[in-house]
């Protein structure tokens, strides 16, 4: 999602701060409580990781990129904003819109994940799922659920999604159907804001949103791993006509990983790098 301009106000609202800021120490435990205490009584610190740039590519300004998926060469893109949501077929290496359809006015597209021959784009507050033919972009058929559709991505057996809370849901593919949730949190508590999803080797990546910001996360337990953090990834002479950084998209057989934003004018290849 998110309207223009609303990032800095509403990344206070959700808490996010946590992260970003030390807490101040805890009080010193009793001398009992000390002696008996071992290092898996402390929350570990999820690292921070940096990034180097292999390459860039063009992106259309006009794209308020909201899911990004790779897939046979090409990226899959879903677009938001009322009145300017669509879903498209992208070549990498120009950035050409190579096919393209437009959802109705009154709905706002959100993230977007392929499963077998279909794309499934969510819509923010309608509380649909579209289902679509991959080549043809035809719409097959659509589901719906409960409160707000944010990111989406897969595992080999469940679509993965978020709803802008900490509580990433696992679906049955065809139904819809919720499986299971977990919750995200860091050694601080619950991580809010989590927006574009992306599995990459086994741990899914979710961008923060009102951040530059990418959470690694353990499925399994909802546990953050580590951080990504994309600060200074586009020029700060481009920052002005911008909004927030959204977009992950992984190639596999590649091991490639690919980045962007909302109105950004470039998809970035990176590499992350230690802590």
């Amino acid at each position: 999602m998110r309207r223009y301009g609303m990032g800095i106000a509403l990344l206070a609202a959700l808490g996010l701060a946590a992260f970003l800021v030390t807490r101040p120490p805890a009080e010193a435990p009793p001398p009992v409580a000390a002696a008996t205490a071992t290092a898996a009584d402390t929350p570990r610190v999820a690292p921070v990781h940096g990034y180097r740039i292999v390459k860039t590519f063009p992106h259309d300004r006009s794209a308020f990129t909201q899911g990004l998926v790779y897939l046979d060469g090409v990226f899959y893109e879903s677009t938001g904003l009322y009145e300017q949501s669509t879903l498209r077929k992208v070549a990498i290496e120009t950035g050409e819109v190579l096919q393209r359809i437009d959802l109705p006015d009154d709905y706002f597209g959100e993230g977007l994940v392929d499963w077998e021959t279909t794309l499934v784009q969510l819509t923010w507050t309608s509380g649909v799922a579209f289902v679509y033919d991959r080549t043809s972009f035809r719409k097959l058929a659509q589901h719906t659920y409960t409160g707000e559709g944010w990111g989406l991505t897969r595992t080999d057996t469940h679509l993965v999604m978020s709803d802008g809370t900490p509580t990433i849901r696992m679906l049955e593919p065809k139904t819809f159907a919720v499986t299971s949730r977990v919750q995200v949190h860091d050694e601080n508590g619950p991580i809010s804001a989590l927006n574009e999803l992306e599995m990459v080797k086994g741990t899914l990546f979710a961008n923060v949103w009102g951040t530059d910001r990418i959470a690694m996360i353990d499925l399994a337990s909802g546990r953050i791993t580590g951080w990504l953090d994309l600060t200074g990834l586009l020029p700060a002479s481009e920052r002005a006509r911008v909004d927030v950084v959204n977009g992950i998209a992984y190639d596999a057989a590649g091991d490639r990983l690919f980045v962007t934003g909302k109105w950004w004018p470039y998809v970035y290849q990176i590499e992350i790098t230690g802590s």
